[in-house]
């Protein structure tokens, strides 16, 4: 089925003036499109009648109220759909699964989910935080990240793998298993994603198990924020 031409030329010039905090000129939004100005006045005016753009003082666009309605009701979905991802995770895993952000230096616990009927789980908090360079969760955010030459082996290792693998570094006997992403989403407005998705356990982790379902997961999880597949 062939895109409609206009369509994609609207939402691909939201996705531009998403990425423009400061807003973009019509001129410097038409070549972005490749589009007669003409055209991208058009399509400028459509979007500011339905309130998604607006232009400042200067006549530059930036984004307008309508897309945080948009987001606002999108955020309920996509909390719904990512703790059902993570139920997934942790009973495909049968290990403490969780979603974790980058927060400055620091890899921040955004949502866990225990899986049914196990004795023994590790009690990793939502809020709980520590360094992105300990843990599974932190080195897969860094994996998905552009290469450094600081970079740690571990780092390296995941990104060359897709995941990563720590062991007894955030609690005595717990094994992480962890996939990133990082992505520019029209979600929030054109703002950097870095998340990673993964499970913990003490003892008992089935690792090969472990590895495909985390991978799996990362795949859905950056599905949700529009992209194709995750980073590594």
């Amino acid at each position: 089925m062939s895109a409609l031409q206009t369509l994609d030329r609207g939402l691909r010039a939201l996705e531009i003036v998403s990425l423009a905090p400061a807003g973009i000129s019509v001129a410097d939004l038409a070549r972005e499109l490749d589009v007669h100005r003409a055209i991208c006045y058009r399509i400028v005016s459509t979007l500011e009648s339905r309130g998604m753009v607006s232009r400042t003082e200067d006549g530059r666009i930036r984004l307008a109220v309508g897309v945080a309605v948009l987001a606002s009701r999108f955020e309920p979905q996509l909390r719904d759909e990512l703790r059902a991802l993570l139920r997934r995770l942790a009973e495909g895993a049968r290990a403490t699964a969780f979603l974790s952000a980058a927060d400055g230096p620091d890899c921040v616990v955004l949502m866990v989910t225990e899986p049914t009927g196990e004795l023994l789980t590790v009690g990793y908090r939502v809020g709980s935080r520590h360094p992105l360079t300990r843990g599974a969760a932190g080195i897969a955010i860094l994996a998905a990240r552009p290469e450094r030459p600081e970079d740690t082996d571990e780092v390296r290792a995941a990104r060359r793998d897709g995941y990563s693998v720590t062991r007894a570094q955030l609690e005595q006997g717990a094994t992480g298993v962890a996939t990133g992403i990082r992505v520019r989403s029209g979600v929030d407005g054109g703002a950097l994603i870095e998340r990673s998705i993964g499970v913990v356990a003490i003892d008992g982790l089935d690792l090969d198990r472990a590895v495909e379902v985390v991978r799996r997961s990362g795949v859905e999880l950056a599905g949700l924020f529009g992209v194709a597949d995750g980073g590594s």
